[in-house]
């Protein structure tokens, strides 16, 4: 993109649940099909209330949001480097998704709320891998979900499904 077309972009207001104000470019709250149907409907002429996502998981998201549109734009503009974007990109999605099981679950749950796909999988997908190769009780001590078998019921799942758990 050039210098005067991101000059030229039209300014979207958004307001974090805690009440802060951020604004950001158009095309980067575009990211969010939330937001993008609010501009096409008309309703993005004021600040635009986000009141399921608080400050810092909202800073998260437009960060993420701007370094994939940004990302787009220099794709798009330099097919021959687009090797080197897509793992520059790669190397941003590991290090943002580097942070507190906590923290990608408010992730989650606002990029759901906001309807941004790509961070969606994002998340999910990472979410995937940490899960990948766990026993059922280690994913118990991950998510701290509490066993609510009897050590028989657990016993007869096992026995019913002693295939599944061959090398547990």
């Amino acid at each position: 993109m050039s210098s005067s077309s991101v000059a030229a972009q039209k300014k979207i207001v958004v307001k974090s649940s805690d009440g802060d104000i951020f604004e950001i470019d158009e095309a980067v709250a575009s990211n969010s099909l939330t937001i993008k149907n609010m501009i096409e409907d008309g309703c993005a002429d004021n600040v635009i209330p986000l009141p399921n996502v608080n400050t810092p998981i909202l800073a998260m998201i437009i960060q993420y949001c701007k370094h994939h549109t940004e990302a787009a734009a220099d794709k798009g503009a330099v097919a021959a480097a687009s090797k080197v974007s897509e793992a520059s990109l790669i190397e941003f999605d590991t290090e943002f998704m580097n942070v507190e099981q906590c923290t990608r679950f408010d992730l989650l749950l606002a990029a759901n709320y906001l309807n941004i796909k790509s961070l969606m999988d994002l998340i999910c997908e990472t979410v995937a891998g940490t899960m990948k190769g766990k026993t059922p009780v280690e994913l118990r001590e991950m998510f701290n979900i509490e066993n609510d078998f009897t050590p028989e019921e657990e016993e007869k799942f096992r026995k019913d499904r002693d295939w599944k758990f061959e090398n547990n």
